[in-house]
């Protein structure tokens, strides 16, 4: 049986980080599980190829929600990492860190180090910046490379300059002072290609003697004696293959995901009673595991375009070969592509005091109104969303077996603010491709259609066609041990227990304004300080009229 001080139960993005914060130190040995297999194959560091990995089974979980009351019987497809870099290796690249009320209202629940103040330091520690940008807000020494999108495209900016038409504003730097207007997207990508958790953070740490990563190792239980975690059971080669234990002297740490680490605690007997009983589980400890699910929901507005091509027909054919020349020969083109170009950061009515919608642009379109196959004629689309939405679900084991994916219901549009705010911001997608800069390429709207015009047909639009933006968090919970919501407190060590924390989105205590990427890998970051006992880098000061 093998003992090193920390076991990690995953490497996506806050397992990455995790691993080479803690193995900095020589005298620490480090052991990582990954389910998955390395992170070899081509689609995964070619940019475009988010195309592919988006269903490929062998590094992706590809989960299957549940249908919900407001998502028309549908079974939502949930993908999710399952190889070295996690998510980071699949995701479309985006780098968006949030608002800095977001993380304010962390700490306003009772997680005392987690305000904006605090963490900024943390993102700036992680993230080597290149372009625009205060170093107030930016780092540039980190090992994260963000770049902003190269491509120049008239149709984006002619989506720009419609969304300055009414009233919303260019903001060279959305990761800056404010969020607020719209720009050409940020990314995680460099010279070319993909900028992942594993191959910023995890690759140069493996080649550290004190690190060890096992591959298609599917954990499968917490080893514990009396309350305290001391290891961890997997399967080495998955179902059917060999039963492995590894020690843990210091810690375990779960880093598996929004879905992944409430279905081992679970599994474990950390979670509610009546569930476990209900499959046969002895409970160990009882805490609100699996509760609080939240994801951001987005009925994306797609119109037809005339007198120009939209990547909808550069990706085939000739074209197709031409661009792919250009990625061979200098790294451009249409293979260097993320699936979102332009962000847009806007309200959803007059009340809202930031803003509370999130809009993306793409010069393409795809089939069925869900990412992953393009269509054949031209298109654009416009996905908008609710960016702090109020309605939480959960995930739960669905049976003893540690191979059996979880139930995942993330009712969606149960809130009725959530309702009200996804019905503005379809109405804001039609006005801004319906803008004037946009009229010499607009032939018509094809979905939701020009027939929905009042708010109850647009929700009807948004309950058959929307879907999941692949930010699922908060499935563990960061609080107060005498909250009746927390899992884990602001150290993030399960309350209750010894010599277990949860480090990954499932901590976050609300949703916030961004794509979760970032983020988790801020949240890693900061708790391998407080893993080694080190002393919190110094808050931020940053002058009030410098964060809008």
């Amino acid at each position: 049986m093998d003992r090193f001080d920390y076991v990690i139960v995953g490497a996506g993005s806050a397992g990455c980080v995790l691993t080479s914060r803690l193995s900095e130190d020589p005298s620490t040995s480090v052991c990582v599980l990954e389910a998955g297999p390395s992170d070899w194959h081509p689609y995964i560091h070619l940019p475009a190829g988010f195309i592919k990995t988006f269903h490929m089974k062998s590094i992706n979980w590809a989960y299957q929600q549940e249908p919900g009351p407001w998502t028309g019987g549908r079974s939502i497809y949930a993908p999710r990492g399952k190889t070295l870099g996690g998510s980071s290796s699949i995701n479309g690249h985006i780098y968006n860190r949030g608002q800095r009320m977001d993380f304010d209202t962390w700490a306003q629940m009772g997680n005392r180090g987690w305000g904006y103040a605090d963490v900024l330091p943390y993102f700036k520690r992680l993230e080597k910046r290149v372009g625009e940008g205060d170093n107030t807000f930016r780092g540039r020494d980190g090992k994260l490379t963000v770049t902003t999108m190269e491509w120049r495209d008239p149709l984006c900016e002619a989506f720009m300059e419609g969304a300055v038409s009414l009233g919303i504003p260019r903001n060279p730097d959305y990761n800056g002072a404010k969020q607020e207007g719209v720009s050409y997207c940020q990314r995680t990508i460099d010279k070319g290609l993909r900028v992942s958790g594993s191959t910023a953070f995890l690759k140069p740490a493996m080649k550290r003697p004190n690190v060890h990563v096992h591959t298609h190792a599917h954990a499968t239980e917490i080893i514990f004696e009396g309350k305290r975690a001391v290891g961890v059971r997997y399967i080495k080669g998955g179902r059917g293959g060999t039963p492995v234990e590894v020690r843990a002297n210091k810690e375990v740490i779960l880093s598996g995901g929004t879905y992944n680490s409430p279905q081992l605690l679970q599994l474990s007997g950390i979670g509610s009673p009546d569930l476990l009983g209900a499959h046969g589980i002895a409970v160990r400890h009882a805490l609100p595991v699996g509760e609080g699910l939240q994801d951001h929901y987005a009925p994306r507005t797609v119109a037809r375009v005339k007198d120009i091509k939209t990547i909808n027909e550069l990706r085939r054919g000739v074209s197709l070969w031409i661009e792919a020349l250009k990625w061979a020969t200098a790294r451009r083109g249409l293979l260097s592509l993320s699936p979102t170009m332009v962000y847009c950061f806007w309200h959803s009515g007059e009340s809202a005091d930031s803003s509370d919608l999130q809009l993306t642009f793409t010069p393409a379109s795809y089939k069925e109104g869900v990412q992953g196959q393009l269509e054949d004629e031209p298109g654009m689309t416009v996905a908008s969303w609710q960016q702090r939405p109020e309605s939480r679900g959960y995930v739960r084991i669905r049976s003893n077996d540690p191979f059996a994916p979880p139930i995942i219901q993330t009712n969606y549009l149960d809130a009725e603010l959530d309702r009200r705010v996804i019905v503005g911001g379809m109405k804001l997608a039609r006005r801004l491709l319906k803008s004037a800069p946009l009229s010499p390429y607009y032939a018509y709207e094809d979905f939701p259609g020009p027939n929905i015009n009042t708010d109850d047909e647009f929700l009807a639009a948004a309950t058959e066609r929307g879907t999941t933006t692949f930010h699922p968090g908060c499935t563990c919970r960061m609080g107060p041990a005498d909250s009746s919501w927390a899992v884990v407190d602001d150290q993030l060590r399960v309350h209750g227990l010894e010599g277990l924390r949860v480090i990954d989105a499932s901590v976050m205590p609300r949703m916030i304004s961004a794509n979760l990427n970032a983020s988790t890998m801020m949240i890693a970051d900061r708790a391998s300080d407080l893993i080694r006992g080190k002393t919190p880098m110094e808050a931020a000061r940053i002058p009030d009229a410098a964060v809008a």
